[in-house]
C-alpha cells in the first residue's frame, strides 16, 4: 500500500525547524524543501507519492523541478485558491483518503483530513522524524524537549537577555 503525501509547502517553509536550515529568497527555500524531501526521504518509501502544494501561481523561471518522472512526485500551485482549499479538494477527490498523509500545521486542514479518513503529520513531525532517528543512533538518551519547546524557550530568553 503506497501512501499519498500532500504537503502544504509554505507551511513547511515558514516553520522554524526548516528556516533554521535554509535562509534566502523564497525561490531557494522551495528548492531546498524539495531537495530535503528527496535527500532525507521524508516520505519514506520511494513508492509513496508526494504532492507539494504552494499558494499562488508559478513563475516559470523560479519553479523548481521536482522530477515528476521519479515516482509520482509533483508540485501544485493553487492559483486563485489557497493551498488549504487545494489540499481539501485533493482529499475529496482521492480514491482512497485513508492512504493520504497531509503535512500541515493548519488546524482546519488537519481536521478536514482526519474527517475525510486521512492521516496528518505536523511539520515538526514530518521534518523532525529523520533528525530524531539520527539522534537516537548517535545517543541512547532522547531529548526531553521538542524542537518547538526549545525554540520558544530560546525566543523568551532572547527577549530577557538581549533586549
Amino acid at each position: 500500500m503506497s501512501l499519498q503525501y500532500i504537503i502544504d509547502g509554505y507551511n513547511v517553509i515558514n516553520h522554524p525547524l526548516f528556516k533554521e536550515r535554509v535562509n534566502g529568497k523564497i525561490k531557494n527555500q522551495r528548492f531546498a524543501l524539495l531537495e530535503l524531501i528527496k535527500r532525507e526521504r521524508l516520505a519514506g518509501s520511494s513508492k509513496n507519492k508526494i504532492t507539494v502544494v504552494f499558494d499562488g501561481y508559478p513563475n516559470p523561471k523560479d519553479t523548481p523541478d521536482f522530477g515528476e518522472s521519479e515516482g509520482g512526485r509533483c508540485i501544485v500551485f493553487s492559483g486563485r485558491e489557497t493551498a488549504d482549499e487545494q489540499i481539501k479538494k485533493m482529499l475529496e477527490g482521492a480514491a482512497n483518503p485513508r492512504n493520504a498523509v497531509v503535512v500541515s500545521d493548519d488546524k482546519e486542514v488537519k481536521f478536514f483530513a482526519r474527517a475525510a479518513g486521512g492521516r496528518t503529520l505536523s511539520v515538526e513531525e514530518f521534518i523532525g522524524l529523520r533528525e530524531r532517528k539520527r539522534a537516537n543512533k548517535d545517543s541512547s538518551v532522547e531529548p526531553e524537549l521538542t524542537y518547538s519547546q526549545r525554540y520558544k524557550i530560546t525566543q523568551e530568553l532572547r527577549k530577557v537577555w538581549l533586549e
